[in-house]
This record gives C-alpha cells, sequence and structure tokens, in this order.
C-alpha cells in the first residue's frame, strides 16, 4: 500500500482519525489492483462527535446572515470550478464512470453552489394585510437546526451538492455519511469547503458503513433533519426512524423510468436518447430509461437501430476518454445486474436482444465490467419490468396505442421521471398530464436534470419533497408566520370588528 493516502473524518473543524483505530479500503472498480485510498471505519461514538460539533457550530452559524454564508458558498463554486478536473480525474477512479459524466458531476456541484449563493439574498418570504388595522403581518424562513445527510455512489458530489448548499445558506449545520464506495468526492467537497473558510463544525463527514454510521445518524435525537438518497427499502427504514419523535426526513429512492416511442416519433432520435438513458452511468442512475414502451409501428426499427446501436458500445476504464460505458461500481452491485439479466432470460422468459453476462478478456479481468443488454418481447408482468435493476439493462415492451402506452408506463410502484418520443404536440401535453411521476420530459430520455427546477418523484420513489431549486429550502428550513400589533389596544382577530 505504499503512497496510498490515509483520509481521516472532519469534526469541528480539525481530520481525525476514527475512535476505532479501523480503516477500510477503496478500490477502483476497473481495475481492483487500483487502490484510491484509506479511509476510517467509524463507529456510533464518532457519530456522536460530529453531532455534538455540529450543534455547536449552529450557535453561532445560524447567526450569520444569509448574505454572508452565501459568499462563502460562492467562494467553494469557484474553487471546484478550479479544480474540476482533478476532482472528476477522482471520481471516475473510485466510481467508474466515465470522465465525461465525471465532469458532469462536479460541474453540477458548481452549478448548485452558485445557485445556492443566489439563495442567500432571494429568502423571500410573505407580506401581506392584516384584517385588523395597524396590524403588520409576514412570514420567514428560519433553519431546522443540524441535518443529517446519507447520500449514494452515483452522483458523489453531485447529490451531496443538492443537499448541503441549501442546508447551509439556509443557516444550518450538517452531519454527511458518503456512500463507502465513493467517499473520496465528498472528502473533496468538503476540504474546499474547509480552506475557503467555512468554520469548523458547520460540516462534518464521518465514513463508514450503514450500521455503524447511517443508521446512529438517522436515529440520533438532536438531528433536526435526515436527507437520504438511496434505496426504496433503506428509505422506509430511515422514515421510521425520524416518525416515533416526529423529526423531519427527506427521502429520494428508487425509479423504474419508461420512455414512449410513438408511431410518430423520430426513430433514430429516441434510438439515441434510450442509449444515453438506459446506458450512461452503466444504468446506475435512479432516473434511468429501464423500460422502453414502443408503438407496434414502429418497434421493428426501433428495436434492430437500439441493438446494433448497444453491441457497438465501447466499454472500458472511464480514465480512456474514448471509452462510453465504464463499469458497475463494486462486485456486490455486479452480481445483482448479473442476476436481473439471468431472471430476464430464464424465469421471465423475456427475448434476450444483445449482452446477457459479464465482459471477460483483456482489459475485463481487473473489473466489473457487465455487457449493454436490451431484453424484448417484455411484458408488465415480468421481474424485469417491475423492479429497479440499477444496471446496464433495459426492456422494450410493445403498445398498441398511446392509451396503452400511458396506462403501461404507469404500470409501477414509482414515479420518478418518464419520457416521450413524439411529433405531434397534444400527446406530448397529454402525455404530461398523465403520466404519474416528478419529472418528465419530451423528445428526450428520463435523465439529464438541471439544478434550477425541483427534483423528486412520486409513489415510492419519495415522500413528498424534492431537491434542487428553491424547493431544497422548504427541506431545510421551517416557516415562522410573525404578527406586529401597533394599534397600542388589544384586538381579537375574527372577533372584532
Amino acid at each position: 500500500m505504499k503512497n496510498v493516502t490515509e483520509y481521516k473524518n472532519y469534526i469541528a473543524g480539525e481530520w481525525v482519525r476514527s475512535r476505532s483505530g479501523q480503516t477500510f479500503e477503496n478500490r477502483n472498480p476497473a481495475d481492483t489492483d487500483d487502490i484510491v485510498g484509506i479511509f476510517q471505519k467509524s463507529t456510533p461514538g464518532d457519530v456522536d462527535d460530529a453531532i455534538a460539533a455540529a450543534k455547536e457550530a449552529y450557535k453561532k452559524w445560524r447567526l450569520v446572515p444569509a448574505p454572508k454564508r452565501a459568499e462563502i458558498i460562492f467562494r467553494i463554486a469557484a474553487r471546484l470550478a478550479k479544480e474540476k478536473e482533478r476532482f472528476s480525474r477522482d471520481m471516475t477512479r473510485e466510481m467508474g464512470k466515465i470522465l465525461k459524466e465525471t465532469r458532469g458531476d462536479v460541474q453540477e456541484a458548481i452549478d448548485m453552489s452558485f445557485y445556492m449563493a443566489g439563495e442567500g439574498r432571494r429568502q423571500f418570504g410573505q407580506t401581506t394585510p392584516s384584517e385588523l388595522p395597524d396590524k403588520f403581518m409576514m412570514s420567514i424562513r428560519q433553519p431546522i437546526g443540524i441535518c443529517g445527510m446519507i447520500t449514494p455512489w452515483n452522483f458523489p458530489m453531485a447529490i451531496p451538492s443538492w443537499k448541503i448548499m441549501p442546508a447551509l445558506v439556509c443557516g444550518n449545520t450538517v452531519v454527511i455519511k458518503p456512500a463507502t464506495d465513493t467517499p473520496l468526492s465528498v472528502y473533496n467537497f468538503i476540504k474546499v469547503m474547509e480552506e475557503e473558510g467555512l468554520a469548523g463544525g458547520v460540516v462534518n463527514i464521518v465514513t463508514g458503513s450503514g450500521k455503524d454510521v447511517g443508521e446512529p445518524l438517522m436515529r440520533h435525537k438532536d438531528i433536526g433533519v435526515i436527507s437520504f438518497t438511496g434505496s426504496t427499502e433503506v428509505g422506509r427504514k430511515v422514515s421510521e426512524a425520524c416518525a416515533s419523535d416526529f423529526r423531519h426526513c427527506h427521502l429520494e429512492m428508487g425509479g423504474k423510468n419508461c420512455i414512449l416511442v410513438m408511431d410518430d416519433a423520430n426513430v433514430e432520435l429516441a434510438v439515441e436518447g434510450a442509449i444515453w438513458g438506459a446506458f450512461g452511468t452503466t444504468g446506475q442512475r435512479c432516473t434511468a430509461s429501464s423500460r422502453l414502451i414502443v408503438h407496434k409501428k414502429v418497434i421493428k426499427e426501433f428495436t434492430e437501430k437500439l441493438v446494433e446501436r448497444a453491441k457497438s458500445l465501447k466499454v472500458g476504464n472511464g480514465l480512456d476518454e474514448s471509452v462510453e460505458m465504464g463499469p458497475a461500481v463494486n462486485e456486490s452491485q455486479m452480481q445483482t445486474v448479473l442476476k436481473y439479466m439471468d431472471i430476464g432470460k430464464n424465469k421471465d422468459g423475456a427475448k434476450l436482444l444483445c449482452g446477457g453476462g459479464r465482459l471477460t478478456g483483456p482489459g475485463y479481468d481487473k473489473g466489473y465490467f457487465t455487457m449493454p443488454t436490451i431484453f424484448g418481447e417484455v411484458t408488465p408482468n415480468m421481474t424485469i419490468f417491475r423492479e429497479e435493476i440499477f444496471g446496464s439493462v433495459t426492456s422494450i415492451t410493445e403498445c398498441n396505442s398511446f392509451e396503452e402506452a400511458i396506462e403501461i408506463g404507469n404500470n409501477t410502484v414509482y414515479g420518478l421521471s418518464s419520457s416521450i418520443y413524439t411529433q405531434d404536440v397534444n400527446k406530448a401535453f397529454a402525455a404530461m398530464r398523465d403520466l404519474c411521476t416528478g419529472i418528465f420530459y419530451v423528445n428526450a430520455p428520463t435523465i439529464g436534470t438541471e439544478v434550477h427546477l425541483p427534483f423528486g418523484g412520486t409513489k415510492e420513489t419519495g415522500n413528498g419533497h424534492r431537491e434542487a431549486g428553491t424547493a431544497a429550502l422548504d427541506v431545510f428550513s421551517e416557516w415562522k408566520t410573525i404578527y406586529v400589533d401597533f394599534s397600542g389596544k388589544i384586538q381579537k382577530t375574527q372577533i372584532d370588528s
């Protein structure tokens, strides 16, 4: 392990080792001989220390005027922009997705930071006339307190930025547990915050497992809100942990997203959208285009072109600029994807059109590479249609009409993202209305959000909150309504006339 850096937790403005004295390795999923770094295997005691630091820091941070908090966030954004290439390469090494995508991930953190810096002067409330004379009324935002954050490995800097920056600009302090597969990207983010003058204790990072760090964090009584992005299964546990004492929680969970390809679609455009939507980030996105619902009149042409395009994708180490798809993030995720490929072929009886297994041989033997995989003749009762795979697998389901396509599209417990390819504006607007998802696209795949609009979904995808845009402020602040009576006498609302 020569020349491998050991990274520490950041608690109360100090970089410290875990109480456990133990560490874990972070390895490159494209080349497991490449050790990206050594990280702390933390304990519930480390979580307690971080929360105590955040609690102490909150006393002063909440009193810093929001525009002044925003100035620090702006400096952080500018620094991220300068470090973009270095951070992108680090991210590709620890997570596997290609450089074009990791540059986009870091750019999203830059964009979100600049955006939230602007919200330091825009945390608008309401003023409204009173029904009584000589009385003034207004509402203001105020911070919640300590925010616990549990973030995933697929967008290891973008998603932390969606949570941390609105929390900070609202005046909260933060304890974050990054995914064990991608702690370096969050470390890089927090290191910039430290170097750009964010006070100690305002943001704290504790690395380690869900059991030893995530669970104590979400159950701690001093945490005002937990913001979690991950599986619906774990999100349910977060909700239960917060429910007993009515602490806030924000959940961003699974997706089983559909692209509708209508008979009047630009088929070439739909194919490119489906390739990007299904195999971008190796399909490891909650917004991945994992269900392609295609009109019978164009299904033959669409399928042939999609399979041809998928077979031509170059898979490999994401540090190679010519590679189009990287590995699964770890062996466990790869095995999950291979299991679903087997289910599709054998249990479901779907038609395997391409892929269907692990890539082996030179360039693949030290990584977790799976084939871009497409199943045809998939019906709504099949497992691969219903369950989130989170890998390089998509499926094609035939429909006979626009109305049937909508019905098939809504046949899922999730409701994150959906899309339609059509040249008919009437169909586009009807689908926009009728597909029960939090995000919708016309003539684009189900991926590709921008930071200044709300991000989130319906049904088992979330619990009603939204990330990004001004909607994020609602997760990390509470409303206070204020009445000022300057009449010099008692006035009784709804009684005095």
